[in-house]
């Protein structure tokens, strides 16, 4: 793709009213988005609305600015990590995203594809979708990826179970893609550039701003890491800050790159029903972690499995139903003897049991006073066998 290309793909993205569906028929009819723009106003209203024809022939006021930043962060690779703007007419497009209805006709990709780092340097086929879908087989994206999605605000064991599970695909070399959001999507990422061995994409953010950017603040190191072991990924122009709205459309993206999606823990509004929605439309497999009856942040996941996701309780039962070819068995965390259990004097974990539950009734259940309950509670949550959950209730870790 050379700078006037580039220039072309950026103009009909950003031309208003022009929508990803408009842009694909377009491109059906007449091929790469140079040839868009040559068309007489009579061709285009045979295809669009009047005012989408109307927008088309005007030069949106953004596109100068908007090409010379993408040039510009096409060209900052000191850090040696990659930069590519793919487009549905690129060699290097994802053939996952294809079969959905709704790809995307940019991506900005950020890390290692295993291509020429220039990101201009691969031609453009006349019929996109079609040439994509041949060539896209040579390209670097991962064959075997699970999509992993949950709660901002999981509870601690939720939160440990989103980093295991993806320490364990990983380890299998299966890539995990998520959106970079904080509780759940961040526990995933992490889990999987811990368990990923060296080389290959370990993991995959999908996010909903520009590629620049990144939100929330708190995950800048997360991403960064992300970004040397694996790819960062958006649809939006660069500069796009995180508008509500782009969230949710981003969630077709991490369903579509992926095989399967893990529900690891949601409650019933939760967004990650969304990406479990669009799987289930993509006629891909959905799989959910029970938890508690107990915890809202459970009944998500509850209501999955009443209308047919697959309960899993190991990475390997997610395995095991997608059935890839030559897939071995994923390894369970290293044990070489049952671990001793925690030291529990006055039997305060036995009556934490495996549920949340609220200050008094641990009183009630123990006999402790309240000073000393709070303090062994302290002391269970600094040894990292309690959690404390919002509402004053507390859970123990580490259980089934």
């Amino acid at each position: 793709m050379d700078r006037a290309e580039l220039e072309a793909w950026l103009r009909l993205t950003l031309s208003p009213g022009v929508g990803n569906d408009a842009a694909r028929r377009l491109l059906a009819a007449f091929g790469l988005p140079q040839a868009i723009f040559e068309q007489p106003a009579t061709a285009l209203r045979q295809l669009l609305t009047p005012a989408q024809a109307s927008a088309l022939q005007q030069v949106p006021e953004a596109l100068a600015a908007q090409l010379q930043a993408t040039l510009d962060w096409l060209g900052a690779a000191e850090d040696g990590i990659g930069r590519r703007v793919v487009t549905l007419g690129d060699a290097a497009y994802p053939a996952s995203l294809l079969a959905t209805e709704d790809p995307p006709c940019v991506l900005y990709v950020l890390g290692d594809l295993g291509e020429k780092n220039d990101g201009l340097n691969q031609p453009s086929a006349p019929n996109p979708r079609a040439q994509a879908a041949i060539d896209s087989e040579a390209t670097n994206w991962p064959r075997r990826v699970i999509a992993m999605v949950g709660s901002r605000n999981p509870t601690p064991q939720g939160a440990q179970n989103a980093r295991q599970f993806a320490r364990a695909f990983a380890g299998g070399g299966i890539t995990v893609v998520s959106g970079l959001a904080l509780g759940v999507d961040g526990a995933a990422h992490e889990g999987a550039l811990e368990g990923a061995p060296a080389g290959g994409i370990a993991t995959i953010a999908v996010i909903g701003t520009g590629i620049d950017r990144v939100y929330p603040r708190q995950h800048r190191e997360l991403a960064h890491r992300i970004a040397r072991q694996g790819l960062i990924v958006s649809e939006y122009p660069l500069g796009t800050p995180p508008l509500a709205g782009n969230f949710p459309k981003r969630n077709r993206l991490i369903a579509g790159l992926s095989q399967g999606t893990l529900v690891v823990e949601a409650a019933l509004q939760s967004g990650s029903l969304i990406t479990a929605r669009l799987a289930v439309e993509q006629g891909k497999e959905v799989f959910a972690i029970p938890g508690s009856i107990h915890s809202p942040q459970s009944r998500g996941c509850h209501a999955l499995i009443r209308q047919g996701a697959k309960l899993v309780e190991t990475a390997q039962d997610v395995l095991e139903e997608l059935r890839w070819p030559g897939a071995v068995a994923l390894a369970a965390p290293p044990s070489a003897a049952p671990a001793a259990p925690a030291p529990d004097p006055d039997g305060l974990l036995a009556a934490l049991g495996a549920d949340p539950v609220s200050l008094d009734a641990l009183q009630a259940r123990t006999g402790l006073d309240t000073p000393t309950l709070q303090a062994r509670l302290l002391e269970l949550e600094l040894d990292g066998l309690v959690g404390r959950l919002p509402g004053g209730l507390f859970q123990r870790l580490g259980q089934a």
